[in-house]
């Protein structure tokens, strides 16, 4: 019997603290599998697929990210899709739009600008209320250092080092367009710390854990740790490889937003 499909991008953001990433597990609760759920529920059947932009790791949460809904058979009434979807979802997780669209679109192929953020303040430890949204180191750091570090990221870079147990397909060569370490005033709260900063970066694609790996080694160099030229060397193809560890806590990262090229 022939089957007909129907295409649908929604709109979403979701609070990860929680959460072990995007990706449906067997034994964690992930965001995929409470999307899914809620979709299956509102749907009252399972002739449907989601396909995600990307997948965010564990803790990790989005401000703005998409999905793609196919639906088999029959088309969705989408005002109520919509309306009855986001009543069933978890209370950290929103969807914010849906529109539909075609078999044309690919929603992993399709090119797009991914903006990612990282808060995180010192000193003073925080408001354990600030758990879910920021990382907090106890001593005090060169913020100044680590802004200047932080440019050495923009252009095109072979980020080996900045790729988390990569296989032998993944590709290490990247471009990162803007990176930036500034005061935070995009994110705040009563109860967060009088001053914070975060990590700005826009790029078409990230390796696995690359955001982590070089807050990491951003906040290496403000401890004094290690100084700007061993970042140089972590960045020249020709020098000998540097394999890094400190990978940052999840919870401070945030999808800001994804652009549709």
């Amino acid at each position: 019997m022939f089957r007909k499909r129907f295409y649908y991008i929604i709109q979403l953001q979701y609070l990860g603290f929680r959460y072990h990433g995007w990706q449906k597990q067997p034994t964690v609760n992930t965001l995929q599998r409470m999307v899914e759920r809620t979709i299956a529920y509102v749907l009252e059947h399972k002739n449907f697929k989601v396909l995600a932009t990307g997948r965010t790791d564990a803790k990790v949460s989005a401000n703005q990210t998409y999905i793609e809904l196919f639906v088999d058979n029959n088309p969705l009434d989408i005002e109520t899709f919509f309306i009855d979807f986001n009543q069933n979802l978890p209370q950290d997780i929103k969807a914010l739009g849906i529109e539909e669209t075609d078999e044309n679109f690919n929603i992993i192929q399709s090119s797009k600008i991914k903006e990612y953020v990282y808060l995180f303040s010192f000193g003073e430890k925080f408001h354990p209320f600030c758990a879910p949204f920021m990382y907090n180191i106890a001593e005090n750091i060169d913020i100044l250092i680590m802004q200047q570090a932080a440019r050495l990221f923009e252009g095109k870079h072979n980020f080996r080092s900045y790729c988390h147990r990569p296989s032998e397909k993944t590709i290490l060569e990247g471009e990162i367009l803007h990176c930036e370490i500034k005061k935070n005033e995009k994110y705040t709260a009563n109860f967060f710390p009088k001053e914070s900063y975060l990590l700005q970066v826009k790029g078409e694609g990230f390796k696995r854990n690359q955001i982590r790996l070089m807050m990491g080694v951003l906040l290496d160099l403000g401890k004094g740790k290690i100084d700007i030229d061993f970042i140089k060397k972590t960045l020249d193809p020709k020098a000998e490889e540097i394999v890094l560890e400190h990978i940052v806590p999840g919870s401070g990262l945030i999808l800001n937003s994804v652009e549709f090229k």
